[in-house]
């Protein structure tokens, strides 16, 4: 018998951390500027050699304090240049830098606080009146470090502020030997469904994952882009770009707290915004504005559009009024959080017009390293024609195998895991989400999507938001029910939306009832919050 040999390849090993991102702009980039946009509306710029540095002192500061490899350290903040150097601080000592969402309720933000079991804490100074609330029921919670710096007075629990505690620190910390397959990064899924779930990213699926999203069907940045991450670091780690804009050098610009159209028009136009990320309806107040102002988007070129659907209208004005090219993404916090985009090939620009902005709506295909299926309800495949939906399932070396801290097998028996999303996938490979599976809406036994619905009625000018949502029906099981928030200074009728939707939907699909409503209200990462919607519109439990 011939024993068999493993020839191990020759090549440098160097493991797979976040920090090598930071370290590379600061080597290669170090001058390219980081924006910030203070709570006062200020503007201060740092650069990636400065935000290296700061780090590093963090770092040896943190261990002053006894913060070890493994020890979750929460941060609680906008985007700006201090939150990106608590970031790579954090993780460069094999620490677990947990973004906590201040938009979440109190419950829910001393629920995963104490979940997660938190040492330390740095927060935004305007959080301290929510960081009194919450923190009298985290017992773990041993230290609070407010940026920018200064520590309120009669504080009730113990804080420093951030300059002042970089100054606890000797020299700057030296990053070496974390494991890739470590855990530095924390995040809580929004709770739509029960408690929030703990997803533990490792050091080696972020990296990976940066990597892939820095595709030219994906972001695409260069050392010539500047970007603009509305989406914040909180929610599902600002999609990666945190990690992918110094990997390549890009200029960034952070947004802080105001997100506003007026607010963003003006960094676009002041800083040379190449690339910009954001949830639908941070768009749809941006073009809101400009149509008030009669201003314009200036230097962009490319908006990634992710965390729910992108409206038919809103890629259609940025691309039609505003030359924007718009890439529509699919993701979740579960999936590092990028996992598709709907970035045309060579089939789909050869389709008629009409046929390829169809497919720029959709959610698109798979980035390298993700791999996507359809399931039935008997948990058999079904097959990827465009028209037969089942429920998407996802795996691959950036796909969550567990929640942190819970004991539920959340992969199937084939290590797939499944999204809660209910799809279609074409010849083109092409992902279409048609609802998540708890809300479609079942009448007469068949099923109906509200997100089609949604996006038809959003066409319609007089439209702001719109939400569909199943109402209890005596004969049919539900019926669907829209809810709907007019533009400002403009109205339409229940007939008129109705009338806008025929011919558009099955007519067995028309919703039975029409509501107007101030503001339809939004969970803590910018989605529309169905299950407040049902609770005070149909008395269905939260």
């Amino acid at each position: 018998m011939t024993e068999k040999t493993t020839l191990a390849g020759l090549m440098q090993d160097h493991a797979l951390t976040v920090d090598r991102f930071i370290d590379f702009a600061a080597r290669w980039h170090g001058t390219t500027p980081v924006v910030s946009r203070t709570v006062t509306g200020e503007t201060e710029r740092s650069s990636y050699a400065d935000i290296a540095q700061r780090a590093r002192l963090l770092s040896s500061a943190l261990l002053g304090r006894g913060i070890v490899e493994g020890d979750r350290v929460a941060t609680l903040a906008m985007n700006h240049a201090r939150h990106v150097e608590a970031w790579y601080g954090v993780m460069g000592i094999g620490a677990v830098c947990h973004t906590v969402n201040p938009r979440l309720f109190d419950e829910q933000i001393v629920y995963i606080i104490n979940h997660a079991g938190d040492r330390i804490l740095l927060a935004d100074a305007a959080f301290v009146p929510l960081l009194g609330r919450v923190l009298p029921h985290c017992p773990s919670i041993e230290q609070v470090i407010l940026f920018p710096d200064g520590s309120p007075e009669d504080s009730p629990f113990p804080t420093i502020g951030y300059e002042a505690f970089l100054r606890e620190a000797g020299a700057a910390a030296n990053w070496a030997g974390i494991d890739e397959r470590a855990a530095c990064g924390l995040c809580y899924t929004s709770g739509t469904t029960g408690q929030p779930k703990g997803v533990l990213y490792s050091h080696r699926s972020n990296y990976l994952h940066a990597l892939a999203t820095l595709q030219h069907d994906f972001m695409n940045f260069s050392a010539r882009d500047v970007v603009l991450p509305v989406v914040p670091m909180f929610h599902a780690n600002a999609w990666g770009i945190a990690f992918s804009a110094p990997a390549s050098g890009a200029k960034l610009v952070m947004p802080g707290a105001r997100l506003d159209g007026a607010s963003l028009e003006s960094l676009i136009h002041e800083e040379g915004v190449t690339f910009a990320a954001g949830v639908p309806t941070v768009w749809q107040g941006l073009l809101q504005h400009l149509a008030r102002s009669g201003g314009s988007l200036g230097t962009l070129k490319r908006v990634l559009i992710g965390g729910s659907a992108c409206p038919p209208a809103l890629l259609q004005a940025l691309e039609d009024d505003h030359g924007v090219e718009v890439v529509h993404a699919w993701g979740m916090t579960e999936t590092s959080p990028v996992a598709t985009a709907a970035s045309p090939t060579v089939a789909t620009v050869a389709l008629p017009a009409e046929q390829r902005r169809a497919q720029a709506l959709k959610q698109g295909r798979p980035m390298f390293d993700v791999d996507l299926c359809l399931k039935g309800e008997d948990g058999e495949i079904v097959p990827h024609n465009g028209a037969t939906p089942g429920h998407l399932m996802v795996r691959g070396s950036t796909v969550a195998g567990a929640y942190f801290r819970h004991d539920a097998d959340i992969l199937d028996a084939e290590g797939w895991f499944d999204t809660g999303d209910v799809a279609t996938i074409d010849e083109h490979g092409f992902v279409r989400i048609t609802d998540r599976s708890k809300d479609l809406i079942k009448s007469g036994g068949e099923w109906i999507s509200s997100i089609e619905i949604e996006n038809m009625v959003m066409s319609h000018p007089a439209v702001a938001n719109a939400a569909v949502v199943g109402q209890p029906h005596e004969r049919w099981g539900e019926r669907p029910l829209l809810i709907v928030e007019a533009r400002e200074g403009a109205t339409a009728t229940s007939g008129e939306l109705i009338a806008h939707l025929e011919g558009r939907i099955a007519k067995w699909w028309m919703p039975d009832e029409v509501r107007f409503v101030d503001r339809i209200p939004l969970g803590a990462t910018g989605k529309i919050d169905k299950k407040r919607i049902r609770a005070e519109m149909i008395g269905q439990p939260a």
